[in-house]
């Protein structure tokens, strides 16, 4: 017994890092406070979190597109900017400084319940890493992953201060969805795979990101493309 209690004592660190939690991921990193709050006629925003506050980001408009600096992560809307059958989406993004690590911006389309804790919508990100997502949402603790973090030199990566521009683009069809950063395919999915894709089309801002966005539209039919 004496001889095996040295060899026990060494190994208890071991087995008592085994059993720790896992650390929380980016624990340093919580959500800015930036105030502000939504400043842009017509448009709304809702938040991933429900005590997320409107005040602590800033949604302005600037230079003929909007500018977002925060803060929680969100989607943003317009209510009235809706399609249904073929469309596309598209926007152009600039981020405009580094985040604490990388963070994502993009689109979504086929905006349900945006409002509520019920809300749906299927969507498009792109990040300073040079890597594209593209997820779906039903409801608060549904969230399916369609195309996990995937790197595509279509994406531009961002520069040494951080800051990088992708023009991305949701074509919505018949048969399948089709996605583009900087007019360069990236994925397709077939609509069986993503359900009806009619509703709302908007952005996605993720938490603490500084970014300006240009040529936010919807279009429908064969002119869409």
């Amino acid at each position: 017994m004496r001889r095996l209690l040295p060899a026990l004592l060494a190994l208890t660190p071991a087995l008592a890092a085994a059993q720790a939690p896992a650390a929380a991921p980016h624990a340093a990193d919580p959500d800015l406070q930036v105030a502000g709050g939504l400043h842009v006629p017509g448009w709304t925003a809702h938040f991933d979190h429900a005590n997320a506050s409107p005040t602590a980001v800033n949604f302005v408009p600037m230079g003929g597109g909007y500018h977002v600096t925060g803060g929680p992560a969100a989607i943003y809307f317009d209510s009235t900017k809706t399609a249904s059958g073929a469309y596309t989406a598209r926007v152009s993004i600039t981020q405009m400084k580094a985040p604490m690590h990388p963070e994502a911006y993009g689109l979504f389309v086929g905006g349900q319940h945006l409002s509520s804790d019920a809300a749906s919508y299927l969507y498009f990100l792109v990040r300073g890493d040079g890597k594209y997502l593209i997820k779906q949402r039903a409801g608060a603790t549904d969230i399916r992953t369609l195309v996990d973090w995937t790197a595509s030199p279509a994406i531009h990566s961002a520069d040494a201060a951080g800051k990088a521009t992708n023009a991305i683009r949701v074509q919505v069809g018949a048969d399948s969805v089709r996605f583009f950063a900087n007019d360069q395919a990236v994925a397709a999915l077939p609509t069986a795979k993503t359900g009806p894709l009619a509703g709302v089309a908007g952005l996605r801002v993720n938490h603490n990101l500084d970014v300006h966005i240009d040529g936010f539209s919807v279009a429908t039919g064969a002119a869409a493309r």
